[in-house]
């Protein structure tokens, strides 16, 4: 049986915050048999995409006035592409350092995609791009290993930069 973690995120909308840290940190720190109680200002339909592809159902409910509750209920399966993208780090290799170096932790979402993609652009196989997050890329992970890309990043001791090099790969869809 499941059971729920309700989050609020609804005064941090209203004060014109962000809550997609909150609400990611909140995700990590569920069990199996818990499941996520959301409450937002609107429907959050990329939300409901995005932990779809961690292995979440949802059930979405308006309740009036601009307020919404929606109810994540895990699978209790990995779906395959984070399966994918959670195997493309762990290559033993050694890699070249990063031909490209950019900086992207003061950039609002989707800018660090944007422009880590579109650097990646300029380069030749087996070339590596360094890009300095303020937040694990969630979204341009899997983009990555659908373009042929090798991945390895992490988090710093401290927490607040997430670290990623990116080599360019071949063939599109190879994850090699």
């Amino acid at each position: 049986m499941t059971t729920f973690v309700d989050l609020d995120v609804r005064p941090i909308l209203r004060d014109g915050g962000e809550p997609f840290e909150q609400i990611m940190a909140t995700v990590a720190e569920l069990r199996p048999d818990q499941g996520l109680r959301l409450f937002a200002t609107f429907k959050p339909t990329p939300l409901l995409h995005m932990l779809g592809s961690k292995g979440y159902t949802h059930d979405v409910r308006e309740l009036g006035h601009d307020d919404w509750e929606v109810l994540f209920t895990p699978t209790g399966r990995t779906p395959a592409s984070a399966a994918a993208v959670a195997s493309t780090p762990d290559d033993d290799d050694v890699w070249p350092p990063p031909t490209i170096s950019i900086d992207n932790r003061d950039l609002d979402p989707p800018e660090p995609m944007v422009r880590t993609l579109a650097a990646l652009e300029s380069l030749k196989e087996g070339e590596v791009l360094s890009a300095l997050l303020c937040r694990e890329p969630m979204f341009l992970l899997p983009e990555l290993v659908e373009r042929g890309h090798r991945w390895r990043g992490g988090f710093d001791a401290d927490g607040t930069t997430y670290r990623l090099a990116v080599r360019i790969g071949s063939e599109p869809g190879s994850g090699a």
